[in-house]
């Protein structure tokens, strides 16, 4: 079995892949102040529950864009694994992702691996919208050629610069409003982050297509991509577990030459 990590800055997200099938998956709080051994204890205790040991993980492969973390989790990986993790932006690992975009180097290992998810999973031309922390939107052309992509504020960062820049505003939780139009406070700020970040995702991926000339598929994944794809509409698949997947592949297409 194998162990895929996909570390975010808000939440990472936990996978075990079993004969090629994400059998088990989770998803907990990013902290950068968790050692090597908390983050071990508490792996163990998700494992434990699904019935699994340590010893029954054949290999690891980690994204991280959070890179203190990398560091504990490579440890863990050592001392209680005892395995070498795959790590994506290491020299040795190669995603086989082809490249049009200037520079590659600038490109979060996030935004890789949702791509090489993708084109395994589904094909391409392919737009993929990841909600995280921020949302970013990659394009990969019909010859699954990563070129370019958006980035802007991610739904909990509006959220909570509405709330820490305006006195009277309380802290709300983000979901789908009944109506426009709200009756309160919290009805209307719900209201308005949803749908306008509906309105912001439907003309991005509309501006892209215009400017590409064409009407690519579009991928929607992150902890909010079911949420917000059930009032836009240009999002044509969610996959929750994209990044997961595109580790996965990763792992495999690099296993026989890793050491």
């Amino acid at each position: 079995m194998i162990f895929v990590i996909d570390v975010g800055n808000t939440n990472t997200v936990l996978g075990v892949f079993r004969e090629e099938k994400l059998t088990f998956q989770w998803r907990m709080q990013t902290d950068k102040n968790k050692t090597e051994d908390e983050y071990a204890m508490f792996i163990r205790s998700l494992l434990e529950h699904e019935g699994l040991r340590f010893s029954d993980i054949n290999g690891i492969v980690i994204s991280s864009v959070v890179p203190p973390i990398l560091f504990a989790l490579q440890r863990m990986a050592d001392k209680y694994f005892h395995c070498n993790p795959m790590v994506i932006g290491d020299d040795k690992v190669n995603p086989y992702l082809k490249m049009k975009y200037p520079n590659p180097k600038e490109l979060g290992a996030d935004r890789i691996v949702n791509a090489v998810g993708v084109i395994k999973e589904y094909g391409s031309p392919s737009i993929i919208i990841d909600f995280g922390t921020a949302t970013t939107y990659c394009y990969i052309n019909e010859k699954n050629e990563y070129v370019s992509g958006v980035i802007t504020p991610g739904i909990n960062i509006s959220l909570e610069a509405l709330y820490q820049n305006a006195a009277k505003l309380p802290k709300i939780e983000l979901k789908k409003p009944a109506n426009v139009l709200g009756d309160s406070t919290v009805e209307a700020m719900q209201s308005g982050v949803y749908f306008g970040y509906v309105g912001q995702v439907d003309a991005v991926v509309n501006r892209i297509k215009q400017e590409i000339g064409r009407s690519p598929q579009v991928i929607a994944t992150g902890g909010l991509a079911t949420l917000i794809a059930k009032d836009s509409s240009v999002i044509d698949i969610v996959d929750p577990y994209l990044t997961l997947k595109g580790l996965y592949e990763i792992y495999r297409t690099n296993e026989k030459d890793f050491e």
